[in-house]
């Protein structure tokens, strides 16, 4: 208790505790931000609006992310297909051969931005009932991506 109140009246808050603990489950959470475990570059699962189904499939399975975003010829964002997408997509009459990916996609997903703390991410994907996020930029171009896979390799949970 004596601790406690020491530290309260010399204005010892988290993120001075994050700083002096990096590697403790507090000072992660305080200080890890999603660009620090973001997939970036080629890992990151793209298609583009006039990919047929199929070519998003493979896409997902390479990059081993459960999802793949879409971006239409400027490769902004403007949707996300993933494992959920493709159940759904498959209880239908849909030719994964010859459908385009655009017809199927989730319009409107959630995305988030990389300066985001990662437990901000988590505590995102944990509300919508999400496993993965697009990371975009300002201009929602896709720059990352995580999954909670990520997270929790990174001690988060």
């Amino acid at each position: 208790a004596l601790a406690v109140s020491l530290l309260e009246t010399r204005g010892f808050t988290q993120d001075d505790f994050a700083l002096s603990h990096p590697g403790g489950s507090l000072g992660k959470r305080l200080l890890l931000q999603v660009a620090d475990l973001m997939h970036t570059g080629a890992q990151i699962p793209v298609v583009t609006e006039q990919a047929v189904i199929i070519d998003a499939l493979l896409e997902m399975t390479e990059k081993k992310l459960g999802m793949t975003a879409v971006v239409d010829e400027s490769s902004k964002l403007t949707g996300i297909f993933t494992d959920g997408d493709l159940r759904r997509t498959l209880a239908k009459n849909v030719d994964i051969h010859h459908d385009q990916i655009v017809g199927v996609m989730t319009r409107n997903c959630t995305v988030i931005k990389e300066h985001i703390l990662a437990a901000e991410a988590m505590r995102i994907m944990e509300q919508k009932k999400i496993n993965a996020l697009l990371v975009v930029n300002a201009g929602q171009h896709v720059v990352g991506a995580i999954n909670m896979h990520d997270l929790l390799r990174a001690g988060l949970v």
